[in-house]
């Protein structure tokens, strides 16, 4: 919210650079307050979870933890730096920016109380040596299709049109091969037109392979998480202290027929 316009000029300093630190006090920027509030009871969560916890080291081995951390550094470093340079101009305006952008990340406490985002956070690291895979197929593809796009637009060429170079044609390699298309880039050439062309067809074979495998470890992953939920809710109810995996299908129908006897 503070950075629409009405309250960005409201409560930012210009100092002749778009989105400088607050104007006057911070204590009269209602944002300030509110998430003064909101980090004073993040650090109290936080703090009481570590102090609870038995294992210190393991605690900080816990990604969600770590980004809890994440998440309430920014303010407190935001106030040291703005207490020594209040103006907050040069390094400490890039700094203060920088921040302002890893605050985004808090957005990833939720996954703390969402299933779902802690199946697609499983399903990811699962999932890494394919994500690799993919990313290695995509950077052959660049560097293949943007060099044959250089030399095929390069007799044609006018400057400004993102075919100076082989690295400058990257841009136009990986908004093709990922299928975006801004059209800020785009060949002219007979012969740029069917490497482009071909640039399309690759991309969407390479996007398309690791996805099946992405897919599957997201259902297993999904599965198991709302097995054990099923098991979690049938052993309280029982009064049993531990169910095994294998009993699905016997769990699924003892949670369907709950008046049944076993």
């Amino acid at each position: 919210m503070e950075t629409l316009p009405h309250y960005r000029e409201k409560y930012e300093l210009s100092n002749g650079t778009e989105g400088g630190g607050f104007s006057g006090k911070m204590t009269d920027n209602p944002f300030f307050i509110i998430e003064t509030l909101c980090i004073i009871w993040f650090t109290i969560e936080l703090t009481s979870r570590f102090i609870a916890a038995p294992l210190k080291v393991a605690f900080w081995k816990d990604a969600l933890n770590i980004i809890d951390l994440v998440a309430i550094l920014p303010y407190f470093i935001t106030l040291i730096v703005d207490a020594v340079n209040p103006g907050a101009n040069g390094l400490s305006l890039a700094i203060l920016r920088v921040l302002r952008l890893i605050r985004v990340f808090r957005i990833f406490k939720l996954s703390r109380h969402s299933q779902g985002l802690q199946v697609l956070g499983q399903t990811f690291r699962g999932s890494l040596k394919e994500l690799g895979m993919l990313a290695f197929f995509l950077i052959i593809g660049v560097i293949l299709f943007a060099s044959a796009a250089y030399f095929a637009e390069m007799e044609g060429h006018v400057p400004g049109e993102g075919y100076e170079s082989i690295p400058s044609s990257f841009w136009w390699a990986i908004i093709t091969m990922t299928t975006v298309g801004y059209g800020d880039v785009s060949p002219s050439t007979s012969y740029g037109k069917l490497i482009g062309s071909l640039c399309g067809v690759a991309g969407v074979l390479t996007i398309a392979l690791p996805v099946p495998v992405i897919v599957s470890n997201f259902n297993y992953y999904y599965h198991r998480e709302t097995d054990s939920t099923i098991n979690e809710e049938i052993g309280s109810e029982y009064g049993h202290a531990k169910t095994q995996p294998h009993d699905d299908i016997e769990l699924r129908e003892i949670a369907a027929n709950p008046n049944k006897s076993y």
